[in-house]
């Protein structure tokens, strides 16, 4: 399908393209284009205007800043996968972007698209959950926990573009593991778990676990985090990831329904937690 006709302009600097946006009600954002453009061909939204974002120097570069590492909103999942500073610093991130789709999409693909999409079945919005991050827009910082508020939803106001992500260094003695279930390579995840996990003493002494469609956002396992605390690596591990989907409420459509992601989402942590605390 044909999308319908729409203005297209190219900015050259984030207040251009937040003033592009503050005139025009119905305008979007674009940068790679990889969730809108499946939308315009649908005719699922029907903007008036484009404004591109893609090639702003302000969105571009993964930055060491010391105690985080900031990550442009404009960069790719391929960039995010290839970058060593995210590898080192926050491995977590490149593990979860790695597995968004495929090759040509994680070419196209923006880290920040993915985040301001706010899509809960998308892998990238629990990880950020997961590590406390910090979302950075042409106006003001915002948590990754206040970030989400429904379904393709998010807190940015008309006019606000992101401009990039902090990701904090966790430190030493973490291990990460983001697992996924999907049907094909390309589909969107039925469930996902990201998992950072801290051991000292031979026990899970902090866990943060992000699940990936269990709800209208992202959200954090965090009863499953609690009863982690302090265990051994054992069946009383299995017995508190079994808590994983509580407080949470599953979508029922054409590929589970929400028992089955209920089900999935105990197995999932359990395996994510076991990985990210070195088990085999």
């Amino acid at each position: 399908m044909i999308p319908a006709q729409f203005d297209y302009v190219r900015p050259s600097s984030v207040q251009e393209a937040s003033q592009a946006l503050a005139g025009d009600d119905d305008a979007k954002v674009i940068a790679g284009g990889q969730s809108l453009l499946p939308l315009l061909r649908l005719r699922l939204t029907y903007p008036t205007l484009l404004v591109d974002v893609g090639r702003l120097s302000e969105l571009q570069g993964v930055h060491d800043r010391g105690d985080h590492v900031f990550i442009g909103a404009a960069v790719t999942h391929d960039e995010v996968v290839r970058s060593g500073v995210i590898r080192d610093a926050c491995p977590l991130v490149a593990l979860a972007a790695a597995t968004v789709a495929d090759p040509a999409v994680r070419h196209r693909g923006t880290f920040g698209g993915s985040l301001a999409h706010a899509d809960p079945a998308g892998d990238l919005p629990a990880v950020a959950l997961a590590l406390d991050a910090v979302l950075v827009t042409s106006e003001r910082e915002i948590p990754a926990s206040e970030f989400f508020v429904d379904y393709l939803e998010s807190t940015m106001n008309p006019g606000e573009i992101l401009v990039g992500v902090k990701v904090p260094k966790l430190g030493p003695g973490w291990g990460f593991h983001y697992e996924k279930f999907h049907r094909t390579a390309q589909a969107w995840a039925i469930v996902g778990v990201a998992a950072a996990v801290r051991r000292s003493n031979g026990s899970i002494a902090e866990a943060r676990i992000g699940l990936t469609n269990m709800g209208a956002v992202p959200v954090r396992a965090r009863e499953t985090e609690a009863r982690l605390r302090d265990l051994d690596l054992g069946e009383a591990v299995r017995q508190a990831c079994a808590h994983a989907a509580e407080d949470t409420s599953p979508p029922s459509d054409l590929h589970a329904q929400a028992d089955y992601r209920r089900h999935l989402a105990q197995v999932l942590t359990h395996r994510a937690v076991r990985a990210a605390a070195g088990s085999p």
